[in-house]
């Protein structure tokens, strides 16, 4: 079954599950190690795109040229493909057309292993078609969740669930790090920090 058929049932289920309580701002600064803060320049990156609007070799710093990116991690393959990953693409996947609006591009970033991160990628979008402004990059052997400071080293954990606005000067307008699987920041929330 399609990734983004079954997103309406996942997103039921993850808003159902309680969530860890802490204030955006928490979320935004502590746990992670996070290595960027708000106001401060977005290190370059180049990471390879499997799914959406871009292809090959993608390198940060040529997207933002042209406008604001947002930078989504997701947790990668901890031993399964994670459902609030899954519901948190839906629901961007479901606001592509007022990112493209803003000529915004959003990165989607799935960390992990090397040795098995295409395949579980491709598990993971199901055959699903990613809309315009939206890619889909592998991160291997976590070069930028370690990079950005965003590697959740413990058992069955990859990266700390973030997202990240970068304005087109290259400056972080918002950034959110979740020390938890369920606190994302929804599309809505998103759109209005740009």
């Amino acid at each position: 079954m399609p990734l983004l058929a079954t997103c309406s049932f996942l997103l039921a289920t993850v808003a159902a599950v309680p969530v860890m309580a802490q204030s955006d701002a928490a979320n935004r600064s502590k746990g992670s190690g996070t290595k960027l803060a708000e106001g401060q320049t977005a290190k370059d990156f180049t990471l390879p795109a499997v799914a959406g609007e871009l292809s090959g070799d993608v390198k940060f710093s040529e997207v933002n040229e042209k406008g604001p990116v947002v930078v989504v991690v997701l947790r990668g393959y901890p031993g399964y493909q994670c459902p609030a990953c899954s519901a948190q693409v839906a629901d961007l996947v479901k606001h592509a057309d007022q990112f493209a609006e803003k000529g915004v591009r959003v990165l989607l970033v799935y960390p992990g292993d090397e040795s098995q991160l295409a395949k579980h990628a491709d598990e993971f979008l199901h055959g699903t078609k990613l809309p315009r402004p939206m890619t889909f990059l592998l991160d291997p052997g976590y070069q930028f969740t370690n990079a950005y400071g965003l590697r959740w080293d413990a058992p069955r954990e990859t990266a700390y669930p973030s997202t990240i606005v970068v304005d087109r000067s290259g400056k972080i307008s918002f950034m959110n790090v979740s020390n938890s699987h369920r606190g994302r920041v929804k599309a809505d929330d998103v759109l209005a920090a740009l």
